[in-house]
């Protein structure tokens, strides 16, 4: 079995036996019997794999001693690692990003041996197909994969709110139960489990719950990003400029669709899904405009239990009338108190007072984002318990490079590759036990025009 099988085979049973501790995690719960004995049994092989990956690495090793050059910033990627050089492994991603390109070049004979192909390897170049080594069609080293994510998904303000489960081995995507639950009223909350009150001796009614099934398949997600041939000289430039690139686009990309995305080929966005609630602007208010009583009306409508996750999204285009938003305190005569205890409460809170990040309005984040609309639009401004966004994905990002479509610039480009997908975990808003009006987790204002 190929090195490149045998890491493969390595990375799925780690995702397997994750999978297995998250479940029970979920559930909280310990591991079941049968449980236990897969976790076992996933032990022993990694024992086994690991010692055949050890065997593998120790003849690459060899084979590199024979004749490989070593890099201008070996010790600038080395020192970046605290020193730890075990020459098994790239130190960096712009180490095996400059491998890869060096394995593309015309007339390459000699592919470093650290390079885990997507497809069959040949001697050497020998084609256009991205399945080959002559494209560079290399996988990311699973920890650089595994940073880029990680820095992607912690950098965006969106990505870092929802709720994300990783996809594991020989899955295209995502089934589970979730409870269908669309009222508060007696018989409906969780589906239908209903509890009477019972006197001694009395006849117990019988409730049971329904569920609704939430399926989801992996789409693909590619970025492009080019590199100057000065820049392929210094890895240490690379790794930081190609890291920063690719988790710039990339958190662009997630993020737009799960506020916009149309579910064709992407993932369904929370503004298309069906749960999101619609407030009305109030009688005669003016265009392009924002009042408190907008913020109020939005504010009652998301379900008490999701208001300590929820955050308001906006465009920076209503900043303005944010910074405007006060709400008078009548006194007894009806009038306007301007002094005293009764003087205008402001409901927006700018960034930086009482040392906030963010500006602050009904006591959540306000977070200017540029998905959302300009002003006067619906989704101009967006209250949000991102938590109940689910999204899956699946790892390894892949990578490819060709030096042929900017050639005549003396750039090479590199293409990232990432499968995800998402949508609301709410299909429709709720009625809540008693009052009239529904509640949902998304909640937008209509348009004033």
């Amino acid at each position: 079995m190929s090195i490149k099988a045998l890491r493969q085979k390595r990375a799925d049973l780690v995702r397997e036996g994750q999978g297995i501790f998250d479940a029970a995690s979920a559930e909280n719960r310990g591991l079941t019997e049968t449980e236990a004995a897969r976790d076992d049994a996933i032990a022993a092989e990694l024992t086994d794999l690991d010692a055949q990956i050890t065997r593998a690495e120790r003849q690459m090793d060899r084979q590199r001693s024979i004749g490989a050059g070593s890099d201008a910033n070996e010790g600038a990627d080395a020192n970046d690692r605290g020193g730890r050089s075990d020459g098994r492994r790239f130190s960096s991603l712009g180490e095996q990003l400059r491998a890869v390109v060096l394995a593309s070049a015309p007339g390459a004979s000699v592919i470093d041996p650290r390079l885990q192909a997507i497809g069959s390897v040949s001697a050497g170049p020998t084609g256009m197909s991205e399945g080959v080594s002559s494209e560079g069609g290399f996988l990311v080293q699973t920890d650089f994969s595994n940073e880029l994510l990680q820095h992607t998904f912690e950098a965006g303000e969106i990505a870092s709110r929802i709720r994300k489960i990783p996809i594991g081995p020989n899955s295209n995507g995502l089934k589970i139960n979730g409870v269908d639950e669309t009222s508060r009223a007696n018989g409906s909350r969780w589906g239908g489990i209903r509890s009477f009150w019972t006197g001694e001796a009395g006849l117990k009614n019988a409730s049971m719950p329904k569920f609704k099934r939430i399926g989801m398949e992996l789409d693909k997600l590619t970025g492009l990003c080019y590199a100057t041939d000065e820049l392929l000289q210094d890895t240490t430039a690379l790794s930081s400029w190609i890291g920063q690139a690719f988790q710039d686009e990339f958190i662009f990309k997630i993020e737009d669709a799960v506020v916009n995305g149309t579910g064709a080929g992407m993932p369904l966005g929370f503004l298309n899904g069906g749960a999101t609630i619609t407030v009305p602007k109030v009688a005669g208010q003016a265009a392009a405009t924002l009042n408190a009583q907008n913020i109020f009306d939005m504010y009652s409508r998301m379900p008490a239990r999701s208001r300590k996750n929820a955050v308001w999204l906006v465009n920076q285009d209503t900043e303005p009338q944010l910074l405007g938003l006060y709400v008078p305190i009548k006194n007894v005569a009806g009038t306007e108190n301007v002094g005293g205890f009764a003087a205008p409460v402001v409901t927006y809170t700018p960034p930086g007072f009482n040392g906030n990040e963010y500006g602050m309005l009904m006591g959540r984040p306000v977070i200017p984002v540029e998905y959302c609309a300009t002003l006067g639009t619906p989704g101009d401004i967006v209250f949000a318990d991102l938590s109940q966004y689910l999204a899956i994905d699946k790892g390894p990002t892949q990578s490819a490079a060709s030096i042929h479509v900017r050639f005549i610039y003396d750039e090479t480009v590199f293409r990232f590759v990432y499968r995800f997908n998402g949508q609301p975990i709410w299909q429709a808003p709720m009625t809540p036990y008693r009052g009239v009006k529904t509640q949902s987790p998304f909640v937008v204002l209509a348009a004033r025009t």
